[in-house]
Formats: C-alpha cells, structure tokens, sequence
C-alpha cells in the first residue's frame, strides 16, 4: 500500500480479504494506516460459497457507504432472499450427478468456465452436485479416458476450433448415441454429433467437416453459400445475438417453454441443408431453425433421452439464478436415466 500511495494512488476503499476472522481493532489499523475511513475497510472473511460474497458485502454496508460517497439517493433496499436462498441451496446435502466434459483444452480448465458454472446452475435447478469429469477428446483417440465416459451421468461436448482432438469428440458422440447416455453439445458439440450421426446412422463413412477435410465427400457442416467467397476468416464469423424458432413436441421446446429465443453464437461453419432431408428421415429433428429456415440452430436425435446440440453457445446466458434452459434439461434428463434422488 505504501508503494502504492508513493505515485499517488490511494485507496477509497480497501477489502481485507482473510482466510481469517478480521476483528475491529484490526480494521481499524489498516484505516490509520492506509489513510481511508473505519466503514470504508471491509473485512472479507473466505467463504465456502462463491455467492455468499453479494450478502457478505451487503451485511459489511458496502451498498449503503457507496450511495452515500457518490451522492446518490437509494430508491429501495435490496432484495437479498433470493441470494440467501441460492446459498442455502449450494450447501444442501445433493446426491452427485457426475458429467464427462470432452474438451481439446481441459489442461486448461478456465478455457470450459462457462460452461461448468452452466453445468452448476442447473445442477442447482434439479437439486443434485455436478461432479465434472475432465477428458481430453485427443485421449480418446489413443484409448485413454474411456473410464470417465463409462462412468458418467451425461456427457458434455463444448466448442472449439481447429481439427485436434476432433476424432475423439465424434467418438463421445458416438458413445452417447449408441449407449442412449444423455448428451449436450455446444457448437462444435453439435456439429461432431451430426458428424457421427452422417457415418453412424446415415452410413456416410467419409462424412466431415470442410473445416476439418476440405475433400470429403459429404460435407454435411460447411461454410454457408454466401460465405464461401470471403478471404478474410474473421469475415465469416457468425458473431453476437441471433434469433430462434422451435419446433413444437421437441425436446428443446419442452426445456424452453417458449416458441422463440435469441441466443449468442461464435461459429464460422453451419450444418449443410443440403443433408437436411436424409438426416431427417435417419431419425434427426432439427427443433430449432433462423426464422427463415436457412440455418439450423438446434439439432437433436429421437428415441433417445435427450442428444441435443446447439449451434450457439446457451452457457454464456446461464446465471446463478436464471440457469439455461438447454443446461436444465439436460441434466433432468441425466437424473431421471440414472435413478438420482
């Protein structure tokens, strides 16, 4: 803090942050100290509860010392019941539902941290303990990693770019396809699932992605029409909010309850409607489509109890809270197959 007030900044503020209790005499120190007032040193004891913290801050008065030091008038008081009751939940005894996350960057697994906080919040909704189980889907190809997969509740596959690590992917999709283990994709999870249904079920043995193989015979993901001229690759991304239609009886509209949605995409590649009818008659549903039905956006397979992909990303709009729906399904859809009370 000293070097800090020696090129002239200086707290208004300071969050002691402790793996121990921080008593009055010590807090008062550090205002001395640090030249900032006693209520604007906030002791922040390390909780087991990541969202504890909002109430922490809140019982500490930092709402209430930040309205009053911006001028600010305070219209209500905030409603923390619903923070209280999100904490008491996380603490509840839940039987443990384990997921196998088949990712090309699980050595980092801050690069999937969306998606395990949107495995949580659902975890949350269906009152059960998401224990993820971390698989490299390059260790699948080498036969390493199948123990996870055999053992888990459901299997997860998250996007990605590049062709490493794809085979292994297909083959987790291939797993959950034909062992009727639960599955979500997201994006490229969706993409390698309509790739393995093409060889599985269609019998298209070459069947890829022209990300992937630029000569395969049947592209069933690829560049769309009006893209395929573009040099520039950041060009063809597919970026933001987009909207979706769902299709009645689906299994995506029965997660969503809504006959339309937006959602965040960041892909470059689409499914190829050219295979649209042949995956249809194999035994695909394409339960959500762009309201002009020239992109599929949700793809899932019948007579199974829930294979559903996504061509956005549903866990950039999962929160504590208002968990996503596609999450939510998914692991209901887990529970209930394996018998978790």
């Amino acid at each position: 803090m000293a070097a800090l007030r020696s090129i002239g900044i200086s707290p208004n503020m300071i969050i002691a942050r402790s793996d121990y209790p921080v008593d009055q005499e010590l807090s008062d120190k550090i205002a001395l100290f640090c030249d900032v007032e006693k209520q604007a040193v906030v002791p922040m004891v390390t909780s087991d509860v990541l969202y504890e913290v909002p109430l922490l801050l809140e019982r500490a008065g930092v709402g209430d010392y930040l309205v009053e030091k911006l001028a600010m008038k305070a219209t209500r008081q905030p409603d923390m019941k619903p923070w209280e009751k999100l904490v008491e939940r996380v603490r509840k005894q839940k039987p443990t539902l384990r997921v196998a996350l088949v990712g090309k960057y699980v050595e980092l697994q801050d690069a999937y941290m969306s998606v395990r906080e949107a495995l949580k919040h659902a975890g949350l909704a269906n009152d059960v303990e998401v224990d993820i189980g971390w698989v490299h889907s390059a260790d699948l190809e080498k036969d390493k990693g199948w123990d996870i997969i055999q053992n888990s509740d459901g299997i997860v596959v998250p996007g990605g770019f590049g062709s490493r690590g794809i085979e292994g992917k297909i083959m987790a999709a291939r797993y959950a396809r034909e062992k009727k283990v639960p599955y979500l994709g997201l994006c490229l999870g969706m993409q390698v699932m309509c790739i393995d249904f093409a060889r599985g079920v269609l019998n298209h043995e070459d069947a890829n992605s022209s990300e992937f193989d630029r000569g395969t015979e049947y592209p069933v993901i690829d560049l769309m029409l009006d893209q395929r001229g573009i040099t520039d690759m950041g060009g063809t991304m597919r970026l933001g909010l987009y909207p979706c239609e769902l299709q009645e009886g689906t299994k995506a509209a029965a997660a969503y309850g809504e006959e339309k949605v937006d959602e965040r995409h960041r892909h470059r590649f689409e499914f190829n409607n050219a295979y649209k009818r042949d995956f249809e008659k194999g035994g695909m549903v394409f339960s959500g489509m762009s309201p002009d039905r020239k992109l599929v956006e949700i793809a899932e397979i019948k007579d199974h109890p829930f294979m559903v992909g996504s061509q956005f990303h549903p866990e950039f709009l999962s929160r504590p809270m208002k968990p996503h729906p596609l999450f939510v399904g998914f692991i209901k859809a887990a529970k209930e197959k394996n018998g978790k009370k």
